[in-house]
């Protein structure tokens, strides 16, 4: 639960940041024109030189990855399938950062860029591949790294407890079977 609350606050606290650095109007002399052919921008980085398009482009991949990781946090699941949580985390992802790049056309100086999108949904999945699985395991195996007994037919005090406080199943007796 603190996990989750925790991931939570993170994660809005991200998103304001990345709102106020990318939705900022600009006071440039000039704008370029929109990008909206793949893969042109970072052609065109790459052009710049080694230096200035690792800068760039990782800029573009650093810019919304931390959501790869608050994302699982703060949907607070340790049992869940590691390639679902990756499609659905690199989805919101993509959606996150389409929402900031149709959010820029509305502010002065700023222009959109589909490489943007692909460089920070390719983020967001890098960081949630590197970083996620590894969490979670630790996560399941508790605080002194011991992984908890799962022997059969015995279960935990605390799910006999559980299942004590349900009580049975209510029947109805009057309600017969359809033929």
């Amino acid at each position: 639960m603190v996990v989750r609350v925790a991931g939570f606050a993170f994660l809005l606290a991200h998103l304001l940041l990345v709102a106020w650095v990318t939705l900022r109007p600009r006071d440039v002399a000039w704008v370029t024109a929109p990008n909206l052919t793949p893969l042109a921008g970072i052609r065109g980085d790459l052009a710049l030189g080694p230096a200035e398009a690792a800068r760039r482009i990782a800029g573009g991949l650093l810019l919304l990855a931390p959501l790869g990781v608050l994302l699982p946090m703060a949907d607070g699941r340790l049992a869940v399938s590691p390639w679902a949580s990756l499609a659905r985390t690199t989805a919101a992802g993509a959606l996150v950062s389409l929402a900031v790049e149709l959010l820029q056309t509305a502010v002065p100086g700023q222009v959109v860029d589909v490489d943007s999108v692909l460089l920070n949904t390719a983020g967001v999945a890098l960081a949630h591949l590197l970083l996620v699985p590894a969490g979670r395991a630790r996560l399941r195996r508790g605080p002194r790294g011991r992984r908890p007994s799962t022997r059969p037919g015995k279960s935990s005090s605390r799910t006999s407890e559980r299942r004590a406080s349900q009580g049975a199943t209510p029947t109805i007796p009057r309600v017969g079977i359809a033929p």
